[in-house]
């Protein structure tokens, strides 16, 4: 293990709404994702990537963001709470944008494997004006870099309550950056 954060707050909704309901408790479930979220499955859920192919893997199984970006943003005059940006899991004290691929974020019993960035996309500036812009910058080398969190797998269930520790174990090297899934 090599980092430690926690769990500021959980949110799943079973339908494709863009903010999801704040809850006391989600349940992992192994290979699948969030229990009662409408992205909750083997195959894809997102709603454009089942249009191009509903057999292809999901890799977008649960959604994290850091309550630090969430802060950044309230500082930059957007106004919403955890959940709010569609995020299944509100962490603190990890960079989760620095990760690699395949990081494991181990929260008591459960495990969620690191596969990618989220893409912001135009549903976020439907949600606030401007979001979307906000949540895209520019590297020195003209790189996107994408901060509206990342997402993951369930490699393994359990129950994930805001307060729990989250112990984050890097793969071996080399370590892959995130790219978008």
């Amino acid at each position: 293990m090599v980092g430690e954060g926690r769990v500021v707050a959980v949110a799943r909704d079973e339908l494709h709404r863009f903010s999801k309901v704040t809850c006391d408790e989600i349940i992992l479930i192994t290979r699948r994702g969030v229990q009662g979220d409408a992205h909750c499955g083997a195959a894809v859920k997102h709603r454009s990537r089942v249009a191009k192919d509903p057999t292809q893997p999901n890799l977008r199984q649960v959604h994290l963001i850091g309550l630090e970006t969430l802060e950044t943003l309230k500082s930059q005059g957007f106004n919403f709470a955890p959940g709010a940006v569609g995020e299944n899991i509100t962490t603190g004290g990890i960079d989760l944008l620095d990760l690699p691929q395949g990081a494991v974020l181990a929260i008591g019993g459960a495990e969620i494997e690191v596969t990618g960035l989220r893409n912001p996309c135009l549903q976020l500036d439907a949600f606030q004006e401007g979001l979307m812009h906000a949540l895209l910058d520019k590297g020195p080398d003209g790189r996107l870099i994408r901060k509206a969190g990342i997402m993951g797998i369930v490699r393994q269930g359990g129950v994930v309550r805001p307060g729990m520790a989250i112990d984050v174990a890097l793969p071996a090297q080399p370590h892959r950056p995130l790219e978008r899934v």
